[in-house]
């Protein structure tokens, strides 16, 4: 059986809540309205007995013109009798003037004697449910009102808590298919609110970690391209005879190693759900990496009619080699098909930078910020200048943060320059502390 709704047992709760304490309320409101009704009459049977006594006291015949009194006393059901003082009786069972109640032929009155003429004049009212009924019904028409008022409040209340936790529920089933569901409305109590913010964080953090997982097998989708071309283009030469066997043999194992590891971090990611590159961090030669990446691309510049230049003076950093090699290859592939015919582009290697610098058209101051931002890039310029994927540039800053460094980009119209900063070669490091 499907468990009852939150609303639905808010109400019940509220609800038995609200008759129990207006059944409390009732009881001792009853018993308390009793008491003072009571007291107020005892009160008056006293005031009033005090008036009549004063009133016997000073007559020629004290108590010989009660029956004149009976009529008017009647008509409030009073009783006005004379007993003895000094002992008990009927209508006094203590024998001394005082007030109080007493039970008589089985009724139970509310009585004040008062000493008159050696006698005691004792006045009775009885005592029942007459005197106090407006004051129960009063307390039942207030507490039908309080039951009423109360339902409308718990039902409002119920509507209001358990609205905010169906739409999260709602929002949570239109996630699991699939679907963006919008962010949840925070309102409501604090805890309510913090549900709905906590649901539209854990939303919000998953459509970035999808976007993350989609971004990643892009990007290596994309950097498959690199090394299947290598490979290609030196089994076609090696086919054609243009290529020496032992060149084309070392070139095809070098980028079938990088293929290798791009298929391993596939297999990372679909076994342990990871969103990023693995590196390494060694000492590294990036002036043999900036050779190799013209060696790489000089062919592509040849047929471009571009020259490509080798700036490089024994540079080294901290980092991946392949990493870096594969970080560089996007930059160059990029300036050489930017750069027009004629131009240049030179790869340089200083201490902990790999830069590449061209002579093509630039970017604007505004898009200087954005320039390493997935498919930024692509989406303005696809349709006026040649462009990759618009996924090179990300991988490149990802790679480089990965590595523990960063990237930047200066540009002016006819020269941009795009750089890669590395940490600084251990050893060098520990030789400047040893200096310090």
């Amino acid at each position: 059986m499907r468990a009852r709704s939150l609303r639905t047992q808010l109400l019940a709760a509220i609800a038995f809540v609200v008759l129990l304490s207006a059944a409390i309320s009732l009881v001792a409101g009853a018993l308390l309205t009793r008491r003072a009704v009571d007291r107020s009459i005892l009160q008056d049977v006293s005031q009033q007995a005090d008036l009549l006594a004063k009133r016997e006291r000073v007559a020629l015949l004290p108590l010989a013109h009660l029956g004149t009194l009976r009529p008017f006393l009647v008509r409030q059901h009073e009783r006005l009798v004379v007993a003895p003082l000094g002992r008990p009786s009927k209508f006094l069972p203590s024998g001394r003037a005082g007030s109080g109640t007493i039970s008589v032929d089985g009724k139970v009155w509310f009585y004040a004697a008062r000493p008159v003429a050696r006698k005691a004049l004792v006045l009775l009212r009885p005592r029942g449910t007459r005197a106090w009924r407006p004051y129960l019904e009063g307390l039942l028409v207030a507490a039908g009102i309080g039951l009423a008022l109360a339902a409308v409040v718990s039902l409002l209340l119920a509507r209001r808590i358990s609205r905010p936790v169906r739409r999260v529920a709602a929002a949570t089933e239109r996630l699991a298919a699939g679907d963006a569901p919008g962010p949840v409305p925070a309102e409501g109590a604090a805890e309510l609110a913090s549900l709905a913010e906590s649901f539209n964080h854990m939303a919000t953090e998953l459509e970035h970690a999808r976007d993350a997982e989609r971004a990643f097998l892009l990007s290596v989708s994309h950097e498959l391209k690199t090394p299947l071309t290598a490979v290609l283009g030196y089994a076609e030469g090696l086919a054609d005879g243009t290529i020496a066997p032992d060149a084309a043999g070392a070139t095809i194992a070098k980028e079938g190693a990088r293929l290798d590891r791009l298929v391993r971090d596939l297999l990372d990611l679909a076994r342990m759900n990871r969103r990023e590159f693995s590196v390494r961090r060694e000492d590294v030669d990036l002036a043999e990496i900036a050779a190799e990446c013209l060696h790489r691309h000089e062919p592509q510049a040849h047929a471009f009619g571009i020259d490509l230049v080798l700036d490089a003076d024994g540079a080294s950093a901290t980092g991946d080699a392949d990493r870096l090699v594969q970080a560089l290859s996007n930059l160059v592939e990029n300036a050489l098909r930017v750069t027009p015919a004629g131009g240049t582009v030179r790869i340089v290697a200083r201490n902990g930078t790999l830069a590449v610098e061209d002579d093509g058209p630039g970017l604007r101051p505004d898009e200087v910020p954005h320039a390493f931002e997935r498919f930024y890039l692509y989406s303005r310029y696809a349709a006026s200048r040649a462009v990759g994927t618009g996924l090179g540039l990300a991988i490149v800053d990802e790679l480089a943060r990965a590595m523990g460094g960063a990237v930047e980009v200066r540009s002016a119209p006819g020269r941009t320059r795009f750089s890669i900063r590395l940490p600084a070669e251990r050893g060098a490091r520990r030789a400047v502390q040893r200096a310090v």
